[in-house]
């Protein structure tokens, strides 16, 4: 298979996606964020029997008007989480939970409110962390590589990462520290895939050093296909059967990270390989 003879296609595609997200950004007036980054109250109770969080859900908008977010934590406890409610509120949620399920006052485990500035420094942390991340792949790969391998890696994976924000923006689901994890998660996902794929490359030009780099790249990719096609099966199994089967805040984290396993895959054969071809092209053309 050629891979590299429809990548300005890719390209294309890849940046048609990215414009779709940012335009809706744009017409949404943001992303979604959830009470994690946006502030809010917290309520964790614990129902001491089986519940279903949509009665819970039910609950909490009859007694305060409301949309909550419903996790369950374990096997009784549930973790609720609404728009900033005053005090009146949200004693009034506890107490019809109270009354629902027949408990006394040692069922409350927790209740407050979360200042949109804590969610802030949140999301300021986030960033920071996906920042440092792809700072030091970038300098890995460069010292394991070279610098337009390490370029076209990060470039590889942010476009992993727009799109899957795009998917989001789109979509309008939930961001929230969950998410954030997911995001992280994906990132070392992919960065893997694609230093695979750039090993097999730089030993096959160790093999045949006269033969052009984009047929030595486009070789590798052949190789290292199935076993890359293979892995990305495993992951998705294994990450569908915890969606399929999991609590809420299992979905939370396991959902972006199926979608960043099909667009890791995707951008570490067709994007970051044709990016390292493209540029070393360029310094060829230069030289």
């Amino acid at each position: 298979m050629n891979f590299l003879k429809a990548k300005n296609v890719h390209f294309i595609i890849t940046a048609a996606v990215i414009l779709i997200g940012l335009i809706s950004y744009i017409a949404f007036g943001g992303l979604n964020f959830g009470l994690d980054f946006t502030g809010g109250t917290e309520i964790r109770m614990n129902i001491s029997a089986e519940f279903n969080s949509d009665d819970i859900s039910s609950i909490v908008k009859e007694a305060a008007g409301v949309q909550p977010q419903v996790q369950k934590s374990g096997e009784t406890e549930v973790f609720i989480k609404t728009e900033e409610i005053d005090t009146e509120k949200r004693d009034a949620v506890v107490s019809a939970i109270k009354e629902k399920y027949s408990l006394d006052d040692s069922a409350l485990l927790e209740a407050n409110n979360v200042s949109a500035s804590a969610s802030k420094q949140l999301l300021t942390d986030a960033l920071k962390a996906l920042l440092i991340a792809v700072v030091c792949m970038l300098i890995y790969i460069t010292i394991r590589f070279d610098l337009r391998s390490g370029l076209s890696a990060v470039i590889g994976l942010l476009a992993n990462v727009l799109v899957l924000l795009s998917v989001y923006s789109v979509t309008r689901m939930q961001i929230n520290s969950t998410f954030v994890a997911a995001v992280l998660t994906i990132v070392g996902y992919s960065i893997n895939n694609t230093i695979i794929i750039f090993d097999k490359i730089r030993e096959n030009r160790k093999l045949n050093r006269r033969a052009p780099f984009a047929e030595i790249s486009n070789t590798a990719l052949n190789q290292v296909l199935t076993r890359t096609i293979n892995a990305s099966i495993t992951t998705l199994a294994t990450i569908l059967v915890l969606y399929i089967l999991g609590i809420d805040s299992i979905r939370e984290f396991s959902l972006p990270i199926i979608i960043g396993v099909l667009v890791g895959t995707y951008s570490s054969v067709f994007l970051a390989t044709p990016l390292w071809v493209v540029l070393n092209s360029k310094m060829k053309k230069r030289k």
